[in-house]
Parts: structure tokens; C-alpha cells; sequence
């Protein structure tokens, strides 16, 4: 079995919602827009490392989706969200901090590590190289509001950023965060992983892998205002066995047999 940081947050976050996504093979519909047009801005990141017209890049791959259906947030729209994805790449290479030495092996790149005799893990890096001179992990993040960069130290808990920094061995680690807003804005956020917070993260992995395999799937109900996570959950259709919910938020795929191995490959 292989498994990745996807499956694992999604068991923690609730154990009915990953039996729902991986073993009866319930799956979120790609309607948000954000996320597709996260999609879309790392491919255009991408053919910047490898001098190719990164603009023209976003334009072509965010174009696909200019059709469809989408959901999005606030005042977003398909043009809005373009113009300001082509300022943030301006700015990008205007800051001019970034350095990735032979970007086609160290751009998304594949970690994968034995979890025991019969699992592995794998996960899918956005990039190794150097943010103002320092070798350091880099994952790209696009979002509309700014990332909190207080109280110092805050990014070390981002449990993604230890799980990649637990399948690398590399300490050092920075979220380079393109921020769309009214004025477009790129923080470059650095951190460093212990290796106690390493070590920490290999034993949730094994323990979760056990509860797994235990077939341990008890709901972690989420109604308890403000803090409803149940509301925004994409398969609360199926918890609550409205068809109308399910029909909106989800599409049937094959279920144990996929295990969602490339969950974090984009492109």
C-alpha cells in the first residue's frame, strides 16, 4: 500500500471522511477556482525556471477552465483572477530571489520512503533550491489573504512542511506565497524543522497506517459553532444521506484499488 501526506491529514481530520474518499471512492468535484487556478499558476512557475513565457503559460492552462463551472470566492472572477496571477509572476521576477539549479529533475519532484515491510510513503515536492543564497525546500502557495508570519517560529507548525521536511532530511524549508489581492503582494516565509518534529511526524505516519488497516473509521463530528468544519466538508451529502448534496459536491470513482497515490502531484 502507498500512502501519502493527503491521506494521512484526511484520516486526522476525520476517519468517515477518508473512507468515504478512499475506500468507497467518493471524490470532491473540481469546481473550486482557487484550486485550478493554483494548478494553473505552478505550471506557468514552472516555465519560468525553464525560460519559457510563463504568462503565456497561465493564460493557456487557465484558459481550459474558462468554461466551466466554477465556484468562486468573493469578487473573483476568470479575468480578474488572470490579471492578477500575470502581476504576481511580474513581481515574482522582479524579486528575483529564487534560484533552482536544473529545474527539470528539481522541480516537482518524487520522495517516496518505506513506512514498514509493506507500505510506503510518497510524497511530491514542489521544489529544492535557493531562496536569497540558502539551499532550502520551496513550496509554492497561492491564496487571496496573507499568511500570519507571527509569532516567530509559527510555520514550523505546518504539518505538511514536517512532513516534507521528514521524507527529505532537509531542515531548512520556505513557502514562497503569492498573495492575489487588490494590490498583489509575494511573501517568501522561511522555517526549520527539527529533527524531534521529524521523528514526531514518522510516528503519526505509522500509528495512523495501523488505524488504518484496522479498518478504525468512527466520524469526528464537526457542528459546534463557529467552528463547524462538518458544514464545509465536501462529503457532508453522504453523512447525511441528502442525494441533492452528494449530486452537487461529489463524483464516483473506483475506490479501495486507487488510493490516491498522486494526491499531491499538480502537473
Amino acid at each position: 500500500m502507498t500512502y501519502s501526506y493527503t491521506q494521512i491529514s484526511q484520516y486526522l481530520t476525520c476517519p468517515r471522511r477518508y473512507r468515504h474518499r478512499y475506500i468507497d471512492g467518493w471524490q470532491e468535484k473540481d469546481s473550486r477556482a482557487a484550486m485550478l487556478f493554483g494548478r494553473a499558476f505552478e505550471q506557468a512557475l514552472a516555465a519560468y525556471f525553464l525560460h519559457e513565457d510563463a504568462a503565456a503559460v497561465l493564460f493557456r492552462e487557465w484558459t481550459t477552465c474558462r468554461n466551466q463551472d466554477l465556484h468562486y470566492s468573493n469578487r473573483d472572477t476568470w479575468d480578474r483572477m488572470l490579471q492578477q496571477g500575470v502581476q504576481l509572476l511580474d513581481r515574482f521576477c522582479q524579486d528575483d530571489r529564487i534560484r533552482i539549479h536544473q529545474p527539470r529533475r528539481n522541480l516537482q519532484i518524487k520522495f517516496a520512503q518505506p513506512v514498514s515491510d509493506k507500505n510506503d510513503f510518497v510524497a511530491y515536492v514542489d521544489a529544492i533550491g535557493k531562496l536569497d543564497g540558502t539551499r532550502c525546500l520551496l513550496e509554492w502557495k497561492t491564496t487571496s489573504s496573507r499568511y500570519p508570519e507571527e509569532p516567530d517560529g509559527l510555520l514550523a507548525l505546518d504539518p505538511q512542511l514536517v512532513c516534507y521536511s521528514w521524507i527529505t532530511g532537509i531542515s531548512d524549508l520556505a513557502q514562497v506565497v503569492f498573495v492575489r489581492k487588490r494590490l498583489v503582494e509575494v511573501q517568501y516565509l522561511r522555517t526549520t524543522i527539527t529533527d524531534e518534529k521529524r521523528h514526531e511526524f514518522g510516528q503519526i505516519v505509522e500509528d495512523t497506517i495501523r488505524r488504518i488497516e484496522s479498518a478504525q473509521f468512527l466520524p469526528h463530528s464537526g457542528i459546534r459553532f463557529p467552528q463547524n468544519p462538518c458544514s464545509t466538508c465536501p462529503y457532508i451529502g453522504l453523512c447525511l444521506g441528502n442525494q441533492g448534496l452528494i449530486q452537487r459536491a461529489l463524483v464516483r470513482r473506483p475506490g479501495a484499488e486507487n488510493l490516491g497515490v498522486f494526491d499531491e502531484l499538480t502537473y
